[in-house]
């Protein structure tokens, strides 16, 4: 089989910035076809060049440039057909040299560089350097498979990308506070979310009250535009037709959605696929259910939810305190806690708890219990101040600070 190896690097600030995709691999093998057609079937804006030295000078292997901004006039074109080039050429002779690419494959190989000259570019100086550096930087990551496995899982949900403008926040490392919003008007809600502490341990909940009294696009959109990174659940509570609220939600940009867990099996299965087509997260909430009912349903599913819910109501905790009997063995009842770390053992995913929950003890045993999320609202909206009132359960929930890079030998 042909080698074929892919690389890419940023170096840089400013106009003269270099992002460098490329690459290196056999010449009979895809990169080599790939090169020959680049040679051959030219692009207006888009012309390919050898990467020269100097003129009459290529380096080895033999390197072939694609513009990726499109090139509009003789301007443009000199910073390509100049720094650019040169420095392309330049990092690849002095990769072959000084051994990042194996000796004996130098005139086996060939390059395919990629290479972005914003328009506004001036400085030549930068250019070179800048795209020197990341070329040498890519084909080192290239030929080592750069990441390893180990880094890509450790940083993939804690990488912010230059460009964005926010960072998207995940569920990657547990305990998070999921503030739940029920009741009250739209602006109320938007209010609170405002007064929030800045955390990346707080997820946000549309409430099914507010999405079936403003709409799910309102509702979504709202809360996206305030806040463009976080974490935001739809409660739809899915009974039925799990495919067109998933489909309604994921459209709204919502990163995960709520089936009811007493809905039909059938519902649950289709919910969760439809989850997975689209890319976000499928929860079952328990509310109402027979736990071992419930955990049966789980074992079965073939597609496990991301999180599940056990799931206290306000109503039965009212009834509750009005002197109605716990119904032990179901969500109305704490002792289905016990069943947490089983639960996450079936699906392979979280567990959130959720019910007239508070700092202190209740938060302490739910924790204990192996709850990766912990579901507030009434004691966090009703609250006069909504910042310390989330700031309490922060305070107790032991987050350790995160170290945001994990470095390795070839941290290239």
């Amino acid at each position: 089989m042909a080698d074929f190896f892919i690389g890419e690097a940023l170096q840089g600030k400013g106009n003269e910035l270099a992002h460098i995709d490329l690459m290196i691999g056999d010449k009979d093998g895809p990169v080599g076809h790939a090169f020959a057609n680049g040679m051959t079937q030219l692009s207006q804006g888009h012309t390919p060049l050898l990467a020269l030295i100097k003129p009459n000078l290529c380096p080895h292997p033999r390197t072939l440039i694609v513009p990726k901004v499109t090139i509009d006039n003789l301007d443009q074109a000199e910073k390509i057909f100049g720094p650019a080039q040169m420095a392309v050429a330049k990092a690849v002779a002095d990769a072959a040299v000084e051994g990042d690419i194996p000796q004996a494959k130098i005139f086996d190989y060939v390059c395919i560089v990629s290479v972005y000259i914003h328009p506004k570019a001036e400085d030549e100086s930068k250019i070179y350097y800048y795209n020197y550096g990341a070329t040498r930087l890519a084909i080192k990551r290239a030929l080592s498979n750069y990441p390893p496995l180990k880094k890509l899982i450790a940083e993939k949900d804690r990488a912010r990308h230059p460009v964005m403008k926010f960072r998207p926040q995940t569920l990657w490392d547990p305990p998070y506070l999921q503030i739940a919003l029920d009741v009250g008007s739209l602006s109320a809600a938007v209010k609170i979310v405002e007064q929030l502490p800045k955390s990346d341990r707080i997820i946000i909940e549309i409430g099914t009250p507010y999405i079936k009294k403003y709409g799910i696009e309102d509702t979504i959109g709202k809360m996206r535009a305030l806040k463009p990174g976080a974490y935001i659940i739809a409660d739809m509570k899915t009974m039925d037709v799990g495919r067109a609220e998933v489909g309604a939600a994921a459209d709204a940009t919502a990163n995960a959605v709520v089936v009811s867990g007493v809905a039909p099996e059938s519902t649950i299965k289709e919910f969760i696929r439809e989850c997975n087509k689209r890319g976000v997260h499928a929860w079952v909430d328990s509310l109402n259910t027979n736990q071992t009912q419930f955990i049966a349903t789980l074992e079965k599913l073939k597609e496990k939810p991301k999180v599940v819910i056990l799931h206290r109501g306000i109503d039965q905790e009212i009834a509750q305190k009005e002197g109605a009997v716990k119904k032990e063995g179901t969500s109305a009842s704490r002792g289905v806690w016990g069943d947490l770390k089983r639960i996450k053992k079936i699906t392979g995913g979280l567990a959130a708890v959720a019910g007239g929950l508070k700092p202190g003890k209740p938060l302490a045993d739910a924790l204990k219990a192996g709850a990766d999320i912990v579901i507030v609202g009434r004691y966090i909206y009703r609250s006069s101040d909504p910042h310390r009132a989330a700031m309490r359960f922060l305070d107790e929930m032991e987050i350790e600070a995160d170290t945001m890079r994990l470095f390795d030998k070839l941290d290239y």
